[in-house]
């Protein structure tokens, strides 16, 4: 179970994070290149066991790091949002020269936002400068890197944003099916994420040594960044009357949007276009496709409470499903955990990790 905290103090922490942007022509999210390895439609076998390697190809170059000697895209078996068997797409980057004795340490990388569609899918697009800068600093350290793309993203059905278990399953099974490529990669991992990969890093991290049960990994703790937390108290505040501050982060309407698609999907039993606007329902629609440039600057001109014609709360058993959904547990825990806040970060604010 989660910790609650007064719904004021959280709300100043959380939706502090956004202002309105003046409208932009939308950006065009780059085709992807999925490296020979497009599984958007993928109907073939899917292996019972979590975490199985059902192929790896070769990485595009153009789509590596610079600290990576071998780069390689690959596709395993893991858990969906509906505790249904589902398959992920992920990048391992293998660093320079020669492997320690034991092999190399792995570190399962959980990504930030990026988007909901397939054409965001990180593992078929070039890493942004500060990407390629973060991961060779681990690769220049020693360590190989699995990042996953998690379930539905670049792969069949909706990636579930936000959401502790579905997310823990997809970094978990990637490590997991990282072994099995014969690379020479230590039974030592640990985990690192920022933004939403700090919230998937931490709750990946309650449940890795659960989840890798029977593997044979020995997991070792976590590093997660910018890791936003309690954010279903502040969700659940939505409605036409919210009360936002002056000063707002650019993104918050994106980050609102994803949310609610996300929860919208996995759980159908809470009608969430019932208290949606028409233009919230078309927001919300829009998460579901456009990567983050393109819907920050499609709902620049809009803001939250523009989403709703009556507040979420007034939804049946809401509170319960936000808290399933996207909760992070504040106990069973078995190995160390380092958080980072940045003083001055805007989407994430710091109190959101302190108060974790």
């Amino acid at each position: 179970m989660r910790s609650r905290w007064a719904k004021p103090v959280i709300a100043a922490a959380i939706w502090s994070i956004a202002s309105v942007l003046s409208p932009l022509p939308v950006a065009v999210a780059a085709v992807p290149d999925w490296s020979g390895l497009d599984a958007v439609y993928y109907n073939g076998f899917i292996p019972p066991q979590d975490g199985t390697l059902i192929t790896q190809v070769p990485l595009d170059p153009a789509l590596s790091v610079a600290g990576a000697g071998t780069a390689y895209r690959i596709l395993y078996s893991t858990l969906d949002q509906h505790n249904q068997p589902a398959v992920s797409t992920g990048a391992v980057f293998v660093p320079i020269g020669q492997p320690p004795s034991g092999g190399w340490p792995t570190i399962a990388w959980a990504h930030g936002t990026v988007g909901l569609g397939d054409d965001c899918t990180p593992s078929a697009q070039p890493r942004g400068a500060r990407d390629n800068e973060y991961l060779t600093h681990w690769l220049d350290q020693g360590y190989a890197v699995v990042g996953t793309d998690y379930a539905g993203l670049g792969t069949p059905g909706l990636m579930s944003y936000l959401n502790s278990v579905a997310t823990a399953h997809a970094v978990v099974d990637s490590v997991i099916a990282a072994h099995q490529m014969g690379l020479p990669l230590s039974q030592k991992w640990a985990i690192v994420g920022q933004s939403q990969g700090g919230g998937a890093a931490v709750n990946s991290a309650r449940w890795a040594t659960e989840f890798s049960a029977g593997s044979g990994l020995d997991y070792r703790g976590v590093v997660a960044t910018g890791t936003p937390a309690n954010i279903e108290s502040v969700i659940e505040m939505g409605g036409p009357d919210l009360e936002l501050p002056a000063q707002m982060a650019p993104a918050a309407n994106s980050y609102a949007a994803y949310i609610l698609a996300g929860f919208r999907e996995a759980r159908p039993d809470i009608d969430v276009n019932s208290v949606l606007s028409p233009a919230g329902i078309t927001a919300v629609d829009l998460a579901e496709t456009l990567c983050k440039p393109q819907l920050d600057t499609a709902l620049a001109a809009m803001t939250v409470p523009q989403f709703f014609v009556a507040p979420l709360d007034t939804l049946p058993g809401v509170s319960e499903a936000l808290d399933e959904y996207m909760g992070t547990p504040v106990s069973g825990y078995d190995r160390p955990i380092f958080l980072g806040a940045g003083l001055l970060d805007r989407d994430v604010p710091a109190k959101s990790s302190l108060l974790l």
